[in-house]
């Protein structure tokens, strides 16, 4: 028998007829593949295409394995209003509440440092998991603003998830959903989610939502820039935490530059397109910075003669750069980075204009590339939980990184800091930490579902062993070609071994290419760093 023919038996059952029905009385219908890859423009799906696109995935899971049948979401259809009441939702197999027999569910919220790596570490035979985020994929952030100016491409650090838990894509019950989390119901133990599009966004169009019930629900939502409430910020600025954010950032750099040879350009334009603005001092400015400055050194030089003269870098912070290096690192890369051509400003931002930034001692800094990097702050979709906040308005957690009064609701990385009553210092948004909570909790939900209490409602009674500790490790930062800072001391008060320079450097590029996920990233990494050494960046603009 014919796989089409088969498909169409198939479509022809109970539960599909209902489903076709609905298309042809103008319903929105979306399937769960369809969700899953962002296929979310129903209004464009006739009954054919929906057919052919049932057809297509009834064809795709047969000619592979049946674990690779997905089980569908439990949908909200939303045909005239905003929302509609959690009442309403129809629910369908595979994403309701786990019956006796079957592994108990853990649902991921992010896939950043912390909620990979406790992806990482779960325990598969213990747990099903499902991971909701807008982003297929982790980025390896330390090696982010590479990217920016060819020293790296894109690909190199970007993870996808189904490679840190293949489980995601070979599990009949472990899932990734390419989407946006609403809200979080703690009494029915269930998740509100809404389709993502492109750059993170939600589908706005026709608002397709589903929900998903949880045993355990880890929050690892990350956080967002800290614009401090300045205008113009997000409407003028970019932003350096994810791969689109650096695709845009080079776009934009190698389009000023051809710009600026365009001739009949004034003195005065040419000077402001070639003018590239970073505000905040700390390793991703600092690196950015860093990598700019020997991109012009190194490329634009050679690449773009006529305008060499115009190209500046300023790097604009309030206090001090690297305020959480040793001080004699401090002064190292204020040195370094002077002396490569970048202009350092101490000063604060009052205003952003599409051309130009204000300070607030009135002076004006014209652009033509502004790169926002001055901290991160709570998500408005953690502002908007109902759950304990931190006193920096991320979510409390206690020492076992548990949401007090909330039960089996866990918050690691970025989102999550320790509750007051715990009386531990708040810890860094930094990804090492991400990293040891994520590990750390994998560890605790393994032992917990080995006591018998991986089910909903089950780990009150159960041993939850040793508290997290953090340890800080050390710091590390590039400042430019053949340079970069060490420090290992444990905390700002502590002794320990700093260093930089060309050793440092050695150092820095060992560490983070081993500390890269995947064998296929690292290998991606190293031959990257070698044909920049030979051939030069690619400044290609696509």
């Amino acid at each position: 028998m014919g796989l089409l023919p088969l498909s169409r038996r198939i479509l022809q059952s109970a539960s599909t007829r209902v489903l076709a029905r609905r298309v042809a009385n103008e319903s929105t219908l979306l399937t769960p593949s369809a969700y899953t890859y962002g296929l979310a423009n129903p209004t464009l799906c006739s009954f054919s295409r929906m057919e052919n696109l049932l057809n297509y995935n009834l064809t795709r899971s047969i000619c592979t394995t049946s674990q690779n049948l997905r089980p569908m979401a439990e949908q909200i259809r939303e045909e005239h209003s905003e929302s509609e009441s959690p009442d309403s939702v129809e629910c369908l197999p595979g994403l309701g509440p786990t019956k006796p027999g079957e592994k108990a569910r853990v649902v991921v919220l992010g896939t950043g440092w912390a909620g990979c790596r406790l992806m990482k570490g779960l325990n598969t035979k213990l747990y099903d998991v499902v991971c909701i985020s807008p982003r297929n994929h982790m980025v390896f952030t330390p090696l982010l603003a590479s990217t920016c100016v060819g020293t790296l491409e894109f690909r190199s650090v970007a993870e996808p998830v189904s490679r840190i838990q293949p489980a995601l894509s070979k599990s009949p019950n472990s899932y990734f959903l390419l989407a946006k989390c609403l809200n979080v119901d703690t009494n029915t133990q269930e998740v509100f989610c809404e389709a993502a599009g492109e750059k993170n966004e939600s589908i706005p169009h026709p608002n397709w939502r589903f929900k998903v019930a949880y045993d355990k629900l880890i929050i690892a939502a990350g956080a967002d820039p800290l614009t401090f409430g300045i205008q113009g910020v997000k409407e003028h600025a970019i932003f350096l935490r994810e791969v689109h954010h650096a695709q845009e950032i080079r776009r934009k750099l190698l389009l000023n530059l051809m710009l600026s040879d365009v001739p009949g350009i004034t003195e005065d334009e040419k000077t402001r397109l070639l003018h590239c603005v970073v505000v905040g001092g700390g390793p991703t400015g600092v690196e950015f910075s860093g990598e700019l400055s020997d991109f012009i050194k190194r490329d634009v030089y050679d690449r773009y003669a006529h305008v060499k003269n115009y190209i500046h870098v300023t790097l604009i912070e309030a206090n001090e750069i690297l305020s959480s290096f040793d001080v004699g690192l401090r002064e190292y890369a204020n040195r370094h980075l002077t002396k490569s051509g970048v202009r350092l400003v101490r000063g604060v931002v009052k205003d952003v204009q599409p051309d130009k930034l204000v300070l607030t001692d009135g002076s004006e800094v014209p652009y033509g590339l502004l790169v926002w990097s001055t901290g991160v702050g709570p998500t408005p979709f953690v502002k908007d939980l109902k759950l304990p906040k931190s006193p920096g308005g991320r979510i409390a957690v206690d020492e076992w990184l548990r949401v007090p009064a909330v039960e089996d609701v866990y918050a690691i990385g970025d989102c999550a800091g320790f509750h007051e009553s715990t009386g531990k210092t708040p810890l860094p948004a930094l990804a090492q930490v991400a990293e040891r909570e994520g590990k750390y909790l994998a560890k605790l939900l393994n032992q917990l579902a080995k006591q018998g209490g991986g089910k909903a409602a089950s780990s009150a009674d159960k041993d939850f062993g040793e508290q997290f500790v953090y340890q800080h490790i050390g710091s590390m930062a590039s400042v430019g070609r053949y340079k970069a800072l060490v420090d290992l001391r444990q905390s700002k008060e502590a002794k320990g071994v700093s260093m930089a320079g060309f050793v440092s450097w050695l150092v820095w590029r060992s560490a983070y290419l081993t500390r890269v996920l995947s064998w296929r990233n690292r290998f991606y990494v190293a031959v990257n760093w070698a044909t920049t050494f030979v051939f030069g960046r690619d400044i290609t603009r696509i």
